[in-house]
C-alpha cells in the first residue's frame, strides 16, 4: 500500500523541461512558429525549393495543427526544441535540399493485402 502512494506521488512530481506551466509552453511554441514564418522565404530562396512561399507557409501551419492536440507540458517542450533544432539547422544551411524537401513526401502507401495487388507489385 505504501509503495502505491510513493509511485503516485513520483509520477505526480515530474521536472518541467523549459515551461513551467502550459501558458509559458504556448508561447514557447507561438515564438517558434514566428520564428519559423519569418525565415520561410529565406529559406525557400537559399535552397531554391520549387515551391512557393505561401506553400512553404501552409506546410508549416500544417505540421504545427498535427500537433495541435497536445497537452503534456514537457511533450511541446520537447517539440519546441526540436523545432528549434530544425529552424538552427535550415536557417545555417546544415541540411541539404532534399532534407528540406522531404517535408514534402507523401506518407507511405499500404501494403496490398490481395493476391492480385501482391502479384502486381512483385510480392511474394
Amino acid at each position: 500500500m505504501a509503495g502505491r502512494e510513493a509511485v503516485k506521488r513520483a509520477v505526480q512530481q515530474v521536472r518541467p523541461i523549459l515551461s513551467v506551466d502550459r501558458e509559458e509552453a504556448r508561447k514557447r511554441a507561438l515564438n517558434l512558429y514566428k520564428a519559423w514564418y519569418r525565415q520561410i522565404p529565406y529559406i525557400v530562396m537559399d535552397y531554391d525549393i520549387p515551391m512557393s512561399v505561401e506553400q512553404c507557409r501552409d506546410k508549416l501551419r500544417e505540421e504545427f495543427v498535427k500537433h495541435r492536440n497536445v497537452t503534456d507540458i514537457r511533450v511541446i517542450d520537447m517539440l519546441v526544441i526540436k523545432g528549434q533544432m530544425e529552424l538552427k539547422e535550415s536557417v545555417e544551411i546544415w541540411k541539404q535540399k532534399g532534407h528540406i524537401m522531404r517535408y514534402w513526401k507523401e506518407s507511405q502507401d499500404p501494403k496490398p493485402t490481395d493476391f492480385l495487388s501482391n502479384f502486381i507489385q512483385g510480392v511474394n
